[in-house]
């Protein structure tokens, strides 16, 4: 009867948690490489959990979209998506990493059974359907933070995180810039969309928002004891060298010039004919306009805490919008000339926030702010006469 009744609990103990892992049993994080596109250029992180001795040989991971999510879209503008726990078999995990051709390296966890065990059944609860989604943050929930979030836990919070040889001090925006052209879209998209919040200094753990840095701060991180936490490293799958191709005449820099040789070429012909071409600044206050106003969205409208105090607002002024219907009378009010000449002024506080380091801007923009300067200042001088 007692048997039973042991091998009853075993069972709904098994049932409850989980699988028992073996003393033989390693945990390891997974760190995956980065990828071509905006979406994979940060790398990932995952649990790697294999025990021989049961036939297991598993990956969690904290990156999956919930694509089934009611109004997806709007609430990834938001920041109000719900990410996934994934679970992947090894193999699979493997293939897809292959076929992307993005690195993948591991560290074996130095655990003892039971934070091996604590780890396990943690990921396994975290799993579940009901407990499965989590509110994702670019800098503080993410893929990576909650690989360190859960080991934590599984240490008891008594790990100690040592600074790599590798570390400097950086800005939220260095860390994301490290791997991206700051010549390309994506990059710029970047600086256009968050604001000066992530222009100041990340301390050492908020290096981990990235998983290389997860990597390599696990790397030198010991237990309270002075045990590491590391006990091996290896590298899983090593990416073929592959050749990134770089167009540099559809980049923002070249676009954005063109752009600014054909305003400041037609302000020069306007400016010998004193006359005003209104379908360029038409255009111009639209398209400036509208980039105010999702910046402002963006800000006030959303649970982003990165798009928080932008100040590209300066060049990119919704009040432009306001101003457009003055354009098209023969006798403008008397404010439309004092409107343009607050623009100039913006742009110069502009360069100050830049020079100072209060936020930086997109380097794509130059040239296009060059030239807004300059017909800024012309149509103040010419809609004043």
């Amino acid at each position: 009867m007692q048997f039973k009744l042991t091998l009853l609990l075993l069972l709904l103990s098994t049932y409850i948690y989980g699988q028992k892992l073996s003393d033989n049993a390693e945990i390891s994080i997974l760190t995956v490489g980065p990828g071509t596109s905006l979406i994979d250029a940060f790398g990932h992180s995952a649990f790697r959990i294999k025990d021989d001795s049961i036939g297991l040989d598993v990956t969690y991971g904290y990156g999956g979209f919930d694509f089934d999510a009611p109004n997806f879209y709007l609430k990834f503008a938001q920041g109000k998506l719900n990410y996934l726990i994934s679970k992947d078999d090894i193999h699979r995990f493997y293939r897809v990493y292959e076929y992307y051709n993005r690195d993948v390296n591991e560290q074996v966890l130095n655990l003892n059974s039971t934070q091996k065990q604590k780890l396990y059944d943690y990921l396994i609860n975290n799993y579940k359907p009901e407990n499965r989604r989590y509110l994702y943050d670019f800098f503080f929930d993410n893929c990576a933070t909650k690989i360190k979030d859960v080991v934590n836990f599984s240490a008891n919070n008594k790990l100690k995180y040592n600074i790599p040889a590798s570390y400097k001090e950086a800005t939220f925006r260095t860390l994301i810039q490290e791997n991206l052209n700051r010549n390309s879209w994506g990059s710029l998209g970047i600086d256009v969309a968050l604001g000066a919040v992530i222009d100041r200094k990340a301390t050492p753990e908020q290096h981990m928002f990235l998983p290389k840095n997860i990597h390599s701060f696990f790397a030198e991180a010991t237990f309270k004891n002075g045990k590491p936490l590391v006990k091996s490293s290896k590298s899983f799958y090593k990416a073929k060298p592959k050749q990134v191709d770089s167009i540099f005449f559809i980049s923002p820099l070249f676009v954005f010039s063109i752009l600014a040789i054909v305003i400041l070429f037609i302000t020069y012909k306007d400016y010998k004919k004193q006359h005003r071409t209104k379908i360029m600044d038409t255009l111009i206050l639209v398209i400036t306009g509208l980039a105010g106003v999702v910046i402002l969205l963006l800000w006030f409208a959303t649970d982003h805490e990165g798009t928080h105090n932008n100040y590209n607002l300066l060049w990119a002024n919704p009040l432009n919008l306001v101003a457009i219907i003055q354009l098209f009378k023969n006798k403008p009010k008397k404010w439309i000339s004092k409107h343009f000449k607050f623009n100039v002024i913006l742009l110069g506080l502009l360069m100050f926030h830049w020079i100072t380091g209060v936020q930086v801007f997109a380097i794509g923009l130059i040239p296009l702010l060059i030239a807004l300067l300059v017909r800024y200042v012309f149509l103040a001088k010419h809609l004043s006469t």
